[in-house]
């Protein structure tokens, strides 16, 4: 027996660890269309305040929510895809523990 194959696993984890840096570094294309949605109404709405002259705390607090909603999602991901890595792994490691218990000398 081979090695466990988690290739796709472990490309999706890095894949999703690349849009978890790239959404606290504020970038917006891991974004799903809604959370996109939501950060665009919350800019055109602190765009309005400043023009009518108002603070724009509230849009400012509602795309930190969408920000930080975007993280808890991603790293929800992230946690889950490592769950799935070391399912593969444990079942790899028992299937061979099985195969060498099986095939004892007598």
């Amino acid at each position: 027996m081979g090695k466990p194959d988690t290739k796709r696993v472990d490309r999706e984890i890095e894949k999703t660890a690349k849009k978890l840096e790239a959404v606290r570094r504020g970038e917006w294309w891991p974004l799903t269309s809604r959370e996109r949605l939501a950060m665009t109404r919350a800019m055109a709405s602190g765009a309005r305040s400043i023009h009518r002259g108002r603070s724009t705390g509230r849009a400012e607090t509602r795309m930190d929510t969408v920000g930080s909603a975007t993280e808890t999602r991603l790293s929800a991901e992230l946690t889950a895809l490592y769950g799935e890595r070391q399912r593969i792994v444990t079942e790899y490691a028992q299937a061979k523990a099985a195969k060498k218990k099986s095939s004892g000398w007598w």
